[in-house]
């Protein structure tokens, strides 16, 4: 019985996690899609990809976004969607983490592109490890879910 309860009560966690996950990405990818001019210069604000490369990431970062947000919100290819924003969350972590050590005076560019909004990138990089837990217990839920859904190869045999 606790054990019941205890898997429903983790359900809606999961379930919240997936909606709040999916609507952050939602609309961090908005300013984003709208200014893609203005969301290059604040990748290249990082120096971290090389400037060729820069448009095509602010071009093709916020549809990726979107697409996973949609995913999570949607509860379809929840597993591909959890892995998708985990990586994505390693990559932002990485770029915010060499930004600090480099002492760089930027703004992260995750929610708005408006380079004057304020923001600190410790409490971005702090926001960004809470949204790879959830990314990580969506995706260990979703492949746990899969995995118990399919049939066994014993009763698929026929045994």
């Amino acid at each position: 019985m606790f054990f019941k309860r205890f898997e429903n009560r983790m359900h809606l966690v999961a379930t919240a996690a997936r909606l709040i996950l999916g609507a952050a990405f939602v609309y961090a990818s908005w300013d984003k899609i709208l200014d893609p001019a203005a969301f290059a210069e604040i990748i290249a604000n990082y120096q971290i990809l090389p400037p060729e490369w820069t448009n095509a990431a602010a071009l093709l970062l916020p549809w990726v976004e979107l697409s996973c947000a949609v995913c999570l919100i949607s509860g379809r290819l929840l597993a591909g969607s959890a892995l998708m924003v985990a990586l994505l969350m390693i990559i932002f972590m990485g770029a915010l983490a060499v930004s600090l050590l480099r002492g760089l005076d930027i703004h992260c560019g995750c929610f708005s592109n408006d380079p004057e909004a304020g923001g600190n990138l410790y409490v971005d990089l702090f926001r960004d490890v809470v949204f790879l837990a959830m990314a990580v217990m969506i995706l260990l839920r979703s492949s746990r879910s899969a995995a118990s859904s399919e049939p066994s190869a014993k009763c698929a045999a026929g045994d």
